[in-house]
């Protein structure tokens, strides 16, 4: 194997396996030693990859984001559904994600987002930066819908698809602190009426 691509396996499996970790104790609980560990990569090799702890996060969030952009694309770009239909799939699949484990949930937004917004600019602006594009995908398929005649709202696409996503959000912190996908039950009954399903 050559060695970028090595170097680029190797980045890779530091990223994800403190991805993993993190979902699950949040940024400050967890030591670089710890991930470098249960990725099985040595020591020292830590700042090869990354120059600082904050700029190792920020690259973990990218990552991150780009790994789910890719995932919520696919779940809004299924053909023969209506943008509504591929809009609810996309909430159906949040639903999943963020009550497993006793509503540990999965997504880093939820469990790093206040944490890491006051610790490092860098992994604010990556935070920042993610969710605006997961906003932009809600609200293309918002105007997908009032094309099609599968949704129609009451305010711009733009401004519900922020309100949708800050009460998602909301709703998966909720669900954390109660240790129940009840919240999420109720952002789902709301996301209908707003989008009048």
């Amino acid at each position: 194997m050559p060695v970028a691509t090595r170097s680029t396996d190797t980045r890779r499996i530091i990223l994800d396996t403190a991805q993993r970790i993190m979902a699950r104790k949040g940024y400050a609980a967890v030591g670089i030693n710890e991930v470098l560990a249960e990725a099985g990569v040595p020591k020292g090799s830590f700042y090869h990859y990354f120059a600082s702890k904050d700029a190792f996060g920020e690259a973990m969030l990218k990552n991150y984001f780009a790994d789910y952009l890719t995932d919520m694309d696919g779940v809004l770009a299924h053909v023969g559904q209506s943008a509504a239909e591929r809009l609810m799939a996309y909430w159906r699949q949040w639903r999943e994600t963020q009550s497993v484990e006793e509503c540990q949930g999965k997504c880093l937004a939820v469990k790093l987002g206040a944490e890491v917004a006051d610790l490092s600019e860098s992994m604010r602006l990556a935070l920042k930066e993610g969710t605006s594009e997961i906003v932009d995908r809600i609200e293309r398929t918002i105007a997908d819908g009032l094309a099609d005649g599968s949704l129609s709202v009451d305010s711009e696409a733009r401004e519900l698809a922020q309100a949708l996503y800050d009460m998602w959000l909301g709703a998966s912190i909720m669900a954390k602190i109660h240790r129940s996908p009840a919240p999420l039950d109720t952002a789902t009954a709301v996301t209908r009426k707003l989008l009048h399903l």
